[in-house]
């Protein structure tokens, strides 16, 4: 099944489509030009399962300016001389390490203000 094609539009729902972080709003060559790499590399990490691009009505990837990141840090680690696997992993965990320290962030902002509440009381 195909996917409606998310390019960007000229109406005013575009411009807040392109402050999406997760809006695939770069074909393959766009973003392999911006990154410096290959759309070989680039397709690799989608074999990779690293990145799952988006299709546009074409059936072409099409990446977000966060899968852009996560593409930049891995090209950064294998050029720092890890494996492929080896930087997808590393990306992996740093993102898994961002959930949790945000989710660690929200519950200590929630416990403290449980407490300023049980001491007014």
């Amino acid at each position: 099944m195909q996917q409606p094609d998310t390019t960007p539009t000229a109406d005013a729902g575009g411009a807040d489509k392109l402050d999406d972080e997760d809006f695939p709003a770069y074909s393959m060559g766009r973003a392999a030009e911006i990154l410096g790499v290959t759309q070989a590399f680039l397709r690799t990490l989608d074999a990779a399962r690293l990145l799952t691009p988006q299709r546009s009505a074409g059936g072409h990837r099409r990446y977000s300016r966060y899968q852009l990141r996560i593409a930049a840090r891995v090209r950064e680690l294998i050029d720092a001389g890890n494996s492929l696997e080896g930087a997808c992993r590393i990306v992996i965990l740093e993102d898994q390490l961002a959930e949790a320290q945000a989710l660690n962030a929200t519950l200590q902002h929630a416990l403290e203000e449980h407490e300023t509440r049980d001491q007014e009381r």
